[in-house]
This record gives structure tokens, C-alpha cells and sequence, in this order.
């Protein structure tokens, strides 16, 4: 009897969203395979239902190439290049950032300096998160599950480009003197609010445009449908990052 086809498990990428990543795919020298869409929709399906890669539908090829071809990939960047690449056409007059936590699967932990410490609640890591002022992804940073997001926060700030920004908006946990300065040195406003024992007033506080800080929050809900997001499986944390870009990606192609 003939081999049964193999049923095709639902996939992504429309035909449309496909041709926008193919020709972005091709500014970084990324060899146009017959199979390289199959690759991307293999990736993104892993990370979409959190699946081991030896589970993964046997339509995509063989699990052990397609990981091999993903660990090589995250070590040269090449899904976080190709986010910074069109999180590039962001709305920056203003910018929002947050943290969540993602829980790290006991697979994912073992190996030292990753991203990923132990509390009370297990180990997890931390996603630390900028997005534009139309709510899309622009930058982020993977970070251990402990580190207080304040500490974290000087470095986003660093990845991020002020040219066109006007106000930064953040959380009370985001109340530190230094980083407000940091952030008006860049000439942008802090829109963070002084916590309740401060002895500060808030009159500097743009409490319409806090309440726009959702977006944020909104985006994290998003990213976080991604099981293999929600969920940290990955032992790597150059991997996890891009699975993260992956995700945000995704986000962006429609636009």
C-alpha cells in the first residue's frame, strides 16, 4: 500500500508574511534553501506549543538537524538581527518598559551563567521588555528571575535609541533617582512614579500617558501565547533569545 501524506500541522506564516521575512532573510546572507520556510515554520511551531524538539510533526524533517540548524543560528544572532532589523521602523516619541517573569522549565537548568536563578517560587528568568508607542515590540533583555528590574534597567536603557523620544514610561518599581537621571540625560522626560513613603511629590507625572503603559503589559500577554515563551525550555539563554525574537518577529511581519 502507498505511504499515507503525512497531515501538515497548522502552520504560521501566511504566503504574504512569508515573501516580507524571505526578502529580509536575504540582506543577511542567509542561503535561500528550497526547505528554509519549513525551517522557520518547524521553529515557530516548537515554540508555539512548547513541544520537545524530538516531538516535533515528522513533515518538518528531522528533529536533530533542525535543532543543530537553530543552536547555529542563535549563535550568530540571526533571528535577534533580523527583529532589531524591523523593530528599526518603531514609533519612538514614546517608549514603555516593564519586566515579567518566565518560569524555567526544570529542563531548561544545569548549566551555570544562563539566565535563570532560584527562588522560593522555583527558578525562573526574567523578560525585560521596551515597546513603541503603538504597543509592538522594540527591545529586550533575558535576565535572571531574582535581580530586581531597576538594576536591569540602565542596560535596556542603553540598547535603546532617545533620538526621537520624548517620555519614557515606567512603573513605581521603576522609582530610582539614578535612573531618572539617566534617562533625562538623554533628553527624554522619566514618566515613573514616586512610590508611597516618598517624600516626593508627583506633579512631574503625565498620568494620562501612564495609563497608555498597558501596552506593555499587553504585549507581554501576547509573546506569552507562545508557550515556548511563557514557558522557559530552552538550556541556552542565546537560544531562549531567540526564540524570544522569533515571537516578536511574528509580531511585526503583519505591520
Amino acid at each position: 500500500k502507498p505511504n499515507l501524506l503525512l497531515a501538515m500541522p497548522r502552520t504560521m506564516l501566511t504566503d504574504q508574511h512569508w515573501l516580507k521575512l524571505k526578502s529580509i532573510v536575504h540582506n543577511f546572507g542567509i542561503y535561500l534553501k528550497h526547505n528554509l520556510r519549513n525551517f522557520i515554520e518547524a521553529i515557530l511551531y516548537r515554540i508555539r506549543t512548547g513541544c520537545p524538539w524530538r516531538d516535533l510533526p515528522e513533515v518538518f524533517g528531522k528533529p536533530n538537524s533542525i535543532f543543530k540548524k537553530f543552536t547555529r543560528w542563535c549563535k550568530d544572532s540571526k533571528l535577534l538581527k533580523i527583529f532589531k532589523l524591523l523593530s528599526s521602523r518603531a514609533d519612538l516619541e514614546w517608549v514603555f518598559i516593564d519586566a515579567s517573569h518566565v518560569r524555567a522549565h526544570q529542563h531548561a537548568t544545569g548549566i551555570k551563567d544562563q539566565a535563570i536563578s532560584k527562588s522560593v517560587g522555583g527558578n525562573s528568568s526574567k523578560i525585560h521588555l521596551a515597546v513603541d508607542a503603538n504597543g509592538n515590540p522594540i527591545e529586550f533583555i533575558i535576565g535572571d528571575g531574582t535581580t530586581h528590574d531597576v538594576k536591569v534597567a540602565p542596560d535596556l536603557i542603553d540598547c535603546l535609541d532617545f533620538k526621537e523620544t520624548e517620555i519614557l514610561c515606567a512603573d513605581k518599581g521603576y522609582d530610582s533617582e539614578s535612573l531618572r537621571e539617566k534617562i533625562e540625560n538623554t533628553r527624554t522626560k522619566a514618566n515613573i512614579p514616586k512610590k508611597s513613603n516618598s517624600k516626593s511629590s508627583n506633579e512631574h507625572m503625565d498620568w494620562y500617558l501612564y495609563k497608555i503603559r498597558h501596552l506593555v503589559e499587553n504585549l507581554f500577554a501576547r509573546l506569552k501565547q507562545f508557550r515556548g515563551v511563557a514557558t522557559r525550555y530552552d538550556k541556552l539563554k542565546q537560544n531562549y533569545e531567540n526564540s524570544v525574537a522569533l515571537a516578536c518577529i511574528f509580531i511585526w511581519l503583519p505591520l
